[in-house]
Formats: C-alpha cells, sequence, structure tokens
C-alpha cells in the first residue's frame, strides 16, 4: 500500500546502520517522519541520509537506551517537534562473539543492559505517553532465530533477545486494551558489514551470500528491504489484528538444525578458524 503510514511518526533505535537503516527507509517509503535514534553521530548521519536520499524525511536523535532520563527525553522532544508518536522500532542491540566461560560480569551486563532494559525502557516511556494520550501505537523488537534455539559463542545476545521475545508477548497482553500493539521481528542470515566483520572476518559480503544459498533451504541471504517490507506491515494498517506476534524471516533456516548437522566443534575452535581477534576481557 502506498503511503500506508503517511502522517505518522517513528522511532527506530539503532537505525543509523544494518538492519535497522534498511527498517527505517521502508517506514519512511510509506510517508513516516522517522526518528533516527543511535549513540553514534555518525550512525546518525548516515541513516538521515539514506532516508533522504530514498524520498522520506527524517530526524536524528542521540540517545544511549540504557539511559532511562534520555529515553524519556526522546519520546518527549519528539511528541515536542513532530506532534505525535506512532511507532517505535526496538532495534539498538549489542553484541560479541565469546565463549561462556570467557566472559566478564561487565561485559555480560553490558549486552544485557543495552537489549534486555534498552527495549524495556523505551517501550515504557512510549507505552506511557500513548497510555495518557489515549492514542494507539505500535511497538516492533528486532530479536533473532536464535531465541529458539542454544548459540554457542552468543549467550549474552541470544539470552537477551530471548527475553525482548517474551516481552514482547507479555505487553501485547498488558497494553492491547489501550490499543497498542507489540509484535517481534526475527531475522536470519542478512549480511550487512558491521555483522559481517563480528561474526565471519575471514568472509566478504559476497562470500556470505554464497555462503547462505548452501545451507538456507531456500537458497539465498535475506535484503535488508524485505526486512523493511515486513516492519512496514507489522506498525502499519494492514497488520492492525496482529498483536504478540512474532515473525521470522529466515528462509525456513532454523528450522533446519539438527539435519544433517556436520561435526560440532567448540566456540574457541570456531573463533581461531575463523580469524577473530581475541577479545580482551571487560
Amino acid at each position: 500500500m502506498a503511503d500506508a503510514l503517511k502522517g505518522q511518526v517513528a522511532i527506530v533505535t539503532g537505525g543509523g546502520t544494518g538492519l535497522g537503516r534498511g527498517i527505517a527507509v521502508e517506514l519512511a517509503k510509506e510517508g513516516a517522519h522517522v526518528v533516527v535514534a543511535s549513540r553514534g553521530l555518525e550512525h546518525l548521519k548516515d541513516g538521515v541520509s539514506a532516508i533522504e536520499q530514498a524520498g522520506g524525511t527524517a530526524s536524528a536523535h542521540q540517545v544511549d537506551v540504557r539511559d532511562a532520563d534520555a529515553v524519556q527525553a526522546m519520546v518527549d522532544t519528539t511528541v515536542r517537534e513532530h506532534g505525535r508518536l506512532d511507532i517505535l522500532v526496538n532495534n539498538a542491540a549489542g553484541n560479541f562473539v565469546l565463549p561462556a566461560e570467557e566472559y566478564t560480569p561487565n561485559g555480560w551486563r553490558t549486552i544485557v543492559d543495552i537489549v534486555v532494559n534498552g527495549t524495556f525502557l523505551c517501550s515504557w516511556a512510549a507505552g506511557r505517553h500513548w497510555i495518557e494520550a489515549q492514542h494507539p501505537g505500535a511497538i516492533l523488537n528486532v530479536v533473532s532465530t536464535h531465541i529458539y534455539s542454544g548459540c554457542p559463542g552468543l549467550a549474552a545476545s541470544a539470552a537477551s533477545k530471548a527475553a525482548v521475545a517474551n516481552l514482547t508477548q507479555t505487553l501485547a497482553v498488558e497494553w492491547g486494551a489501550y490499543g497498542i500493539r507489540v509484535n517481534g521481528l526475527a531475522p536470519g542470515v542478512f549480511p550487512n558489514p558491521t555483522v559481517q566483520a563480528q561474526m565471519h572476518p575471514e568472509e566478504s559480503i559476497e562470500d556470505a551470500y554464497a555462503r547462505a544459498a548452501k545451507v538456507v533451504p531456500l537458497g539465498r541471504a535475506g535484503e535488508v528491504w524485505e526486512l523493511g517490507r515486513a516492519a512496514v506491515f507489522l506498525c502499519g494498517p494492514d497488520g492492525a489484528y496482529v498483536s504478540g506476534h512474532t515473525l521470522v524471516m529466515d528462509g525456513a533456516n532454523w528450522l533446519r538444525r539438527g539435519h544433517l548437522t556436520p561435526e560440532y566443534k567448540t566456540v574457541p575452535q570456531q573463533i581461531a578458524e575463523r580469524g577473530m581477534p581475541k577479545r580482551e576481557k571487560r
């Protein structure tokens, strides 16, 4: 539907890079003004530029989603400057590949704080606004297919995303009476430079697409715009009766796990084979 979100205002955390930027662009192409929220100034500039190049409108807001006061200020500023808030996309995340036994308490807390607490604080601030204003809203939480199975090397991220998946369901039930819909989006293989440098530094983006073609049942990796179109559906009028659902977009890839799996290798072995740098404890 063209202009499905015309006149609406959306906040996309982590909207300056990767999947978040792809979602932000598609929301903007459907008429929403997008507030790109991120800690990094360069990421903010990149996100706004990408939206404007696609013909949309955007503004930037620097925020640390772990800071409750800063998150509240983001929502207040958005409503004051644009007159409304209709959509919140919780995409900000933190992650690093590390054997569970090598985590430090601070490293663990950092990821949990960004993913779990950040998602809750943004939802809390937006939800309180919508309830007080008696205005319906839509929240979209970007999670991962790691919520459905063990994911060696990503203990903090996978556990945090699983918590967000449950929060998605809980808030959908609690806030449905206020006209607030809450859904999740669980992407599979969507190659982008940020994730590629972290997960598979030995590969190029082209290599990642080729690898996906060999393992994903649909025979290819996902395209970021496809994720964005799903976000438009879940946040827009066509998804008005969808709430509490996490949509998996991975070409059926996670369903094949457990079948014809290769010999298991420990996380340290996998890190060494991929040429990942040794991460300092923190």
